[in-house]
């Protein structure tokens, strides 16, 4: 994993947490040297359970817009249900890659563009090679899916 990607420390924590409200989310940043609870991959990695968001200073930003992506998708009822794993649906994951892009232009000082190199240096890994190039000519289907269940408006902003 890489030093450089954006951590949730580099930003404004007020800005993620109104985002997070927006989705009937709330945001818990456990100390820096605590397990994060609900994190999937561990480390420093977001993690998930119910509608809360658990992360620490040091969690990539990318990571806490993707797993919070994954419950801003799911209907309120189903959130309840989510610790840890949110899906193993394939078109939800892409979706949630194509919101997470989306929602960065929200907070101040991330922004698509910073938020796909941070994607592209952890990792993160799509047939046309970067985020980037994925998210420009080969996410239909994935804004497609987000529009059809009311996440984008029909230009693609967020709702």
């Amino acid at each position: 994993m890489t030093a450089s990607v954006l951590r949730i420390a580099d930003i404004d924590r007020t800005v993620i947490e109104s985002l997070l409200a927006r989705y009937g989310l709330c945001l818990v940043q456990v100390a820096d040297d605590a397990v994060i609870p609900g994190s999937f991959w561990g480390e420093e990695e977001a993690g998930i359970i119910g509608s809360t968001v658990y992360a620490r200073g040091d969690t990539p930003v990318h990571s806490l817009l993707h797993e919070a992506g994954h419950l801003m998708v799911l209907p309120p009822e189903r959130r309840a249900e989510v610790h840890t794993d949110a899906t193993d649906s394939i078109d939800e994951e892409v979706a949630v890659c194509y919101l997470q892009i989306v929602l960065a232009d929200t907070l101040p000082g991330v922004g698509r563009q910073r938020l796909m190199a941070d994607m592209d240096a952890w990792g993160y890994s799509f047939r046309l090679g970067s985020t980037h190039a994925w998210f420009e000519h080969d996410a239909g289907n994935a804004r497609a899916w987000l529009i059809a269940r009311g996440l984008l408006a029909p230009g693609g902003e967020p709702v």
